[in-house]
Protein backbone atom coordinates (compact mmCIF):
# COMPACT_ATOMS: atom_id res chain seq x y z
CA UNK A 1 0.00 0.00 0.00
CA UNK A 2 1.36 3.46 -0.93
CA UNK A 3 1.61 5.48 2.29
CA UNK A 4 2.67 8.81 0.81
CA UNK A 5 1.24 10.98 -1.92
CA UNK A 6 2.31 9.66 -5.34
CA UNK A 7 4.78 11.80 -7.24
CA UNK A 8 3.62 13.59 -10.36
CA UNK A 9 7.09 14.99 -11.05
CA UNK A 10 8.58 14.52 -14.49
CA UNK A 11 11.76 15.34 -16.33
CA UNK A 12 12.14 16.62 -19.91
CA UNK A 13 15.85 16.64 -20.63
CA UNK A 14 17.33 18.85 -17.91
CA UNK A 15 13.97 20.42 -17.14
CA UNK A 16 12.42 19.08 -13.96
CA UNK A 17 8.75 19.87 -13.32
CA UNK A 18 6.55 19.12 -10.30
CA UNK A 19 3.58 18.18 -12.50
CA UNK A 20 3.23 16.61 -15.97
CA UNK A 21 0.90 19.35 -17.24
CA UNK A 22 2.10 21.96 -19.71
CA UNK A 23 -0.03 24.81 -21.02
CA UNK A 24 0.05 24.89 -24.81
CA UNK A 25 1.75 27.71 -26.67
CA UNK A 26 -0.59 30.61 -27.35
CA UNK A 27 -3.35 29.15 -25.17
CA UNK A 28 -2.42 30.39 -21.69
CA UNK A 29 -0.64 33.70 -22.13
CA UNK A 30 2.27 33.69 -19.71
CA UNK A 31 0.08 32.18 -16.97
CA UNK A 32 -0.59 35.34 -15.02
CA UNK A 33 -3.77 36.00 -16.99
CA UNK A 34 -5.32 32.93 -15.33
CA UNK A 35 -4.23 33.64 -11.75
CA UNK A 36 -7.70 34.78 -10.65
CA UNK A 37 -9.28 31.54 -11.90
CA UNK A 38 -6.94 28.75 -10.82
CA UNK A 39 -4.03 27.81 -8.57
CA UNK A 40 -0.99 28.36 -10.75
CA UNK A 41 1.19 26.48 -8.28
CA UNK A 42 -0.43 23.34 -9.67
CA UNK A 43 0.72 23.66 -13.25
CA UNK A 44 3.88 22.14 -14.64
CA UNK A 45 4.91 24.93 -17.00
CA UNK A 46 3.54 27.46 -19.45
CA UNK A 47 4.73 27.33 -23.05
CA UNK A 48 4.77 30.91 -24.27
CA UNK A 49 3.40 32.04 -27.61
CA UNK A 50 5.90 31.54 -30.42
CA UNK A 51 8.17 34.49 -31.11
CA UNK A 52 9.94 35.30 -34.37
CA UNK A 53 12.98 37.35 -35.33
CA UNK A 54 10.92 40.29 -36.57
CA UNK A 55 7.46 41.53 -35.47
CA UNK A 56 4.51 39.96 -37.26
CA UNK A 57 0.98 41.36 -37.57
CA UNK A 58 -0.44 37.91 -38.27
CA UNK A 59 -3.08 36.79 -40.74
CA UNK A 60 -6.13 38.76 -41.86
CA UNK A 61 -9.33 38.32 -39.88
CA UNK A 62 -11.44 36.30 -39.21
CA UNK A 63 -8.86 34.11 -37.49
CA UNK A 64 -11.07 31.77 -35.49
CA UNK A 65 -13.93 29.46 -36.42
CA UNK A 66 -15.72 27.22 -33.94
CA UNK A 67 -16.32 23.67 -35.14
CA UNK A 68 -18.57 20.93 -33.68
CA UNK A 69 -15.69 19.42 -31.70
CA UNK A 70 -12.93 21.97 -31.69
CA UNK A 71 -11.65 25.19 -33.18
CA UNK A 72 -9.99 26.32 -36.40
CA UNK A 73 -7.42 29.06 -36.00
CA UNK A 74 -5.15 30.95 -38.34
CA UNK A 75 -3.41 33.52 -36.15
CA UNK A 76 -0.33 33.66 -38.32
CA UNK A 77 2.30 33.92 -35.56
CA UNK A 78 1.31 37.41 -34.52
CA UNK A 79 4.01 38.60 -32.09
CA UNK A 80 6.11 41.68 -31.32
CA UNK A 81 9.45 40.18 -32.41
CA UNK A 82 12.33 39.01 -30.26
CA UNK A 83 13.80 42.48 -29.48
CA UNK A 84 10.58 43.86 -27.95
CA UNK A 85 9.86 40.51 -26.32
CA UNK A 86 13.19 40.37 -24.49
CA UNK A 87 12.93 43.96 -23.30
CA UNK A 88 9.29 44.10 -22.22
CA UNK A 89 7.99 40.56 -21.55
CA UNK A 90 10.78 38.22 -20.48
CA UNK A 91 11.87 40.25 -17.40
CA UNK A 92 8.47 39.56 -15.81
CA UNK A 93 8.80 35.78 -15.96
CA UNK A 94 11.55 35.43 -13.37
CA UNK A 95 9.28 36.77 -10.63
CA UNK A 96 6.67 34.06 -11.06
CA UNK A 97 6.51 30.73 -9.19
CA UNK A 98 5.80 28.65 -12.28
CA UNK A 99 8.19 27.73 -15.07
CA UNK A 100 7.91 29.22 -18.55
CA UNK A 101 9.13 27.62 -21.76
CA UNK A 102 9.98 29.90 -24.67
CA UNK A 103 8.69 29.00 -28.13
CA UNK A 104 10.69 29.83 -31.25
CA UNK A 105 9.34 30.14 -34.80
CA UNK A 106 11.14 31.14 -37.98
CA UNK A 107 11.29 31.01 -41.74
CA UNK A 108 14.92 30.00 -42.15
CA UNK A 109 17.47 28.06 -40.13
CA UNK A 110 19.18 31.35 -39.37
CA UNK A 111 15.89 32.73 -37.98
CA UNK A 112 15.57 29.83 -35.57
CA UNK A 113 19.20 30.09 -34.52
CA UNK A 114 18.99 33.82 -33.89
CA UNK A 115 15.83 33.71 -31.77
CA UNK A 116 16.74 30.49 -29.97
CA UNK A 117 20.17 31.75 -28.90
CA UNK A 118 18.83 35.05 -27.59
CA UNK A 119 15.87 33.52 -25.78
CA UNK A 120 17.91 30.69 -24.26
CA UNK A 121 20.42 33.19 -22.88
CA UNK A 122 17.80 34.49 -20.45
CA UNK A 123 17.58 32.88 -17.02
CA UNK A 124 13.82 33.51 -16.93
CA UNK A 125 13.32 30.95 -19.71
CA UNK A 126 13.46 27.37 -18.41
CA UNK A 127 13.52 25.57 -21.77
CA UNK A 128 12.96 26.14 -25.47
CA UNK A 129 10.23 24.80 -27.75
CA UNK A 130 11.06 24.77 -31.46
CA UNK A 131 7.83 25.32 -33.39
CA UNK A 132 8.95 23.89 -36.72
CA UNK A 133 5.61 24.20 -38.48
CA UNK A 134 6.70 27.33 -40.36
CA UNK A 135 7.49 27.34 -44.10
CA UNK A 136 11.18 27.63 -44.93
CA UNK A 137 11.60 30.50 -47.39
CA UNK A 138 15.00 29.11 -48.42
CA UNK A 139 13.40 25.82 -49.48
CA UNK A 140 10.56 27.19 -51.61
CA UNK A 141 8.19 27.37 -48.69
CA UNK A 142 8.39 23.76 -47.59
CA UNK A 143 7.52 23.42 -43.93
CA UNK A 144 10.40 22.38 -41.67
CA UNK A 145 8.25 19.82 -39.89
CA UNK A 146 7.36 18.09 -43.17
CA UNK A 147 10.92 17.22 -44.13
CA UNK A 148 13.22 15.03 -41.99
CA UNK A 149 16.35 16.75 -43.32
CA UNK A 150 15.03 20.26 -42.64
CA UNK A 151 13.90 19.17 -39.19
CA UNK A 152 17.35 17.77 -38.42
CA UNK A 153 19.07 20.89 -39.72
CA UNK A 154 17.17 23.35 -37.53
CA UNK A 155 17.36 21.12 -34.44
CA UNK A 156 21.08 20.46 -34.86
CA UNK A 157 21.78 24.17 -35.31
CA UNK A 158 19.82 25.17 -32.22
CA UNK A 159 21.32 22.27 -30.22
CA UNK A 160 24.70 23.85 -30.77
CA UNK A 161 23.53 27.14 -29.28
CA UNK A 162 22.09 26.12 -25.92
CA UNK A 163 22.30 23.47 -23.23
CA UNK A 164 18.72 24.12 -22.16
CA UNK A 165 16.08 21.53 -22.89
CA UNK A 166 14.95 21.62 -26.52
CA UNK A 167 11.38 20.46 -27.16
CA UNK A 168 10.58 20.03 -30.85
CA UNK A 169 6.89 20.38 -31.77
CA UNK A 170 5.94 18.01 -34.58
CA UNK A 171 3.23 18.47 -37.19
CA UNK A 172 0.60 15.78 -37.90
CA UNK A 173 0.35 17.03 -41.48
CA UNK A 174 2.94 14.57 -42.78
CA UNK A 175 2.92 11.10 -44.31
CA UNK A 176 5.08 9.54 -41.59
CA UNK A 177 5.54 11.46 -38.34
CA UNK A 178 7.90 8.79 -37.00
CA UNK A 179 10.55 9.64 -39.60
CA UNK A 180 10.48 13.29 -38.50
CA UNK A 181 10.60 12.28 -34.83
CA UNK A 182 13.57 9.98 -35.39
CA UNK A 183 15.59 12.72 -37.11
CA UNK A 184 14.70 15.28 -34.44
CA UNK A 185 16.00 12.98 -31.72
CA UNK A 186 19.16 12.16 -33.67
CA UNK A 187 19.82 15.88 -34.17
CA UNK A 188 19.74 16.57 -30.44
CA UNK A 189 16.16 17.15 -29.33
CA UNK A 190 15.58 16.48 -25.63
CA UNK A 191 11.82 15.97 -25.99
CA UNK A 192 9.08 16.04 -28.63
CA UNK A 193 5.70 17.76 -28.50
CA UNK A 194 3.21 15.56 -30.38
CA UNK A 195 1.17 17.02 -32.12
CA UNK A 196 0.54 20.52 -33.53
CA UNK A 197 -2.84 21.36 -35.10
CA UNK A 198 -4.33 19.51 -38.08
CA UNK A 199 -4.89 21.50 -41.29
CA UNK A 200 -8.51 22.28 -42.08
CA UNK A 201 -10.93 24.85 -43.44
CA UNK A 202 -14.54 25.97 -43.19
CA UNK A 203 -16.77 27.60 -45.84
CA UNK A 204 -19.63 30.08 -45.38
CA UNK A 205 -22.47 28.61 -47.41
CA UNK A 206 -24.27 31.97 -47.61
CA UNK A 207 -21.38 34.06 -48.94
CA UNK A 208 -19.60 31.17 -50.69
CA UNK A 209 -16.31 32.30 -49.18
CA UNK A 210 -13.87 30.58 -46.81
CA UNK A 211 -14.65 31.56 -43.21
CA UNK A 212 -11.00 32.20 -42.29
CA UNK A 213 -9.19 35.22 -43.64
CA UNK A 214 -6.26 32.94 -44.35
CA UNK A 215 -8.57 30.40 -46.08
CA UNK A 216 -7.02 27.47 -44.18
CA UNK A 217 -6.21 27.02 -40.51
CA UNK A 218 -5.24 24.57 -37.82
CA UNK A 219 -7.88 22.40 -36.17
CA UNK A 220 -7.50 21.83 -32.42
CA UNK A 221 -9.72 20.48 -29.66
CA UNK A 222 -11.26 17.05 -29.00
CA UNK A 223 -11.81 16.40 -32.72
CA UNK A 224 -8.11 15.71 -33.16
CA UNK A 225 -7.52 13.71 -29.96
CA UNK A 226 -7.62 10.23 -31.58
CA UNK A 227 -5.15 11.46 -34.22
CA UNK A 228 -2.85 12.80 -31.51
CA UNK A 229 -3.02 9.67 -29.35
CA UNK A 230 -2.09 7.53 -32.35
CA UNK A 231 0.82 9.86 -33.18
CA UNK A 232 2.14 9.59 -29.61
CA UNK A 233 1.73 5.81 -29.73
CA UNK A 234 3.69 5.55 -32.98
CA UNK A 235 6.39 8.09 -32.11
CA UNK A 236 6.98 6.44 -28.73
CA UNK A 237 8.02 3.29 -30.57
CA UNK A 238 10.87 4.95 -32.49
CA UNK A 239 12.38 7.46 -30.04
CA UNK A 240 13.72 7.17 -26.51
CA UNK A 241 13.35 10.82 -25.49
CA UNK A 242 10.27 12.03 -23.57
CA UNK A 243 7.11 12.98 -25.44
CA UNK A 244 4.69 15.78 -24.54
CA UNK A 245 1.30 14.51 -25.71
CA UNK A 246 -1.11 17.18 -26.89
CA UNK A 247 -4.27 17.48 -28.94
CA UNK A 248 -7.77 17.83 -27.53
CA UNK A 249 -7.11 17.07 -23.86
CA UNK A 250 -10.08 18.21 -21.75
CA UNK A 251 -10.33 15.66 -18.95
CA UNK A 252 -8.17 13.38 -16.84
CA UNK A 253 -9.27 10.39 -18.89
CA UNK A 254 -8.03 12.20 -22.01
CA UNK A 255 -4.68 12.86 -20.31
CA UNK A 256 -4.42 9.22 -19.26
CA UNK A 257 -4.84 8.08 -22.86
CA UNK A 258 -1.74 10.05 -23.84
CA UNK A 259 0.29 8.86 -20.85
CA UNK A 260 -0.62 5.23 -21.46
CA UNK A 261 0.29 5.64 -25.14
CA UNK A 262 3.79 6.75 -24.18
CA UNK A 263 3.72 10.47 -23.30
CA UNK A 264 5.75 11.58 -20.28
CA UNK A 265 3.82 14.85 -20.04
CA UNK A 266 0.65 16.29 -21.49
CA UNK A 267 -0.08 19.76 -22.83
CA UNK A 268 -3.48 21.46 -22.58
CA UNK A 269 -4.45 24.01 -25.19
CA UNK A 270 -7.95 24.74 -26.48
CA UNK A 271 -9.66 23.55 -23.29
CA UNK A 272 -8.11 26.49 -21.38
CA UNK A 273 -10.27 28.90 -23.37
CA UNK A 274 -13.49 27.45 -21.97
CA UNK A 275 -12.33 26.31 -18.52
CA UNK A 276 -9.00 27.54 -17.12
CA UNK A 277 -9.38 25.17 -14.17
CA UNK A 278 -8.89 22.09 -16.36
CA UNK A 279 -5.10 21.83 -15.69
CA UNK A 280 -5.53 22.04 -11.90
CA UNK A 281 -8.36 19.50 -11.96
CA UNK A 282 -6.34 17.05 -14.06
CA UNK A 283 -3.41 17.23 -11.63
CA UNK A 284 -5.66 16.50 -8.66
CA UNK A 285 -7.43 13.65 -10.44
CA UNK A 286 -4.19 12.10 -11.73
CA UNK A 287 -2.94 11.91 -8.14
CA UNK A 288 -6.21 10.29 -7.09
CA UNK A 289 -5.93 7.82 -9.98
CA UNK A 290 -2.46 6.76 -8.83
CA UNK A 291 -3.55 6.50 -5.21
CA UNK A 292 -6.48 4.26 -6.12
CA UNK A 293 -4.06 1.90 -7.87
CA UNK A 294 -1.35 1.98 -5.20
CA UNK A 295 1.12 3.53 -7.62
CA UNK A 296 4.00 5.66 -6.32
CA UNK A 297 4.63 7.85 -9.36
CA UNK A 298 3.21 8.95 -12.68
CA UNK A 299 6.08 7.15 -14.38
CA UNK A 300 4.50 3.82 -13.53
CA UNK A 301 1.74 4.30 -16.11
CA UNK A 302 3.74 5.91 -18.93
CA UNK A 303 3.59 3.75 -22.05
CA UNK A 304 1.72 0.90 -20.36
CA UNK A 305 -0.68 0.57 -23.31
CA UNK A 306 2.21 0.53 -25.77
CA UNK A 307 4.13 -2.75 -25.93
CA UNK A 308 6.76 -1.22 -28.23
CA UNK A 309 7.34 1.57 -25.74
CA UNK A 310 7.64 -0.81 -22.82
CA UNK A 311 10.49 -2.70 -24.45
CA UNK A 312 12.42 0.27 -25.79
CA UNK A 313 12.25 3.00 -23.18
CA UNK A 314 13.46 3.84 -19.74
CA UNK A 315 11.31 6.41 -18.03
CA UNK A 316 13.32 9.44 -16.89
CA UNK A 317 10.89 10.98 -14.45
CA UNK A 318 10.78 10.94 -10.69
CA UNK A 319 10.30 7.32 -9.67
CA UNK A 320 9.72 8.18 -6.04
Amino acid sequence: MVETQPSLAIKLGKLELPYPTLMGSGCYGSGEEFAQFTDLRKIGAVVLKSVTRLPRVGNPTPRLVHTPAGMLNAIGLQNPGIDWYLEHEVPKYGRRPWRVIGSVAGFSVDDYAYVCERLAARDEIAAIELNISCPNVASEGETFACDPNLTAKVVRTCRGLTDKTLIVKLSPNVTDITAIAFEAEAAGADALAVINTVRGMAIDVDTWHPRLGNVTGGLSGPAIRPIAVLAVYEVARVVTIPIVGQGGIETTRDALEFLLAGATAISIGTANFTDPRVPERIVEELREYLLNRNLASIGEIVGKANVGFATAHEYEGDQG
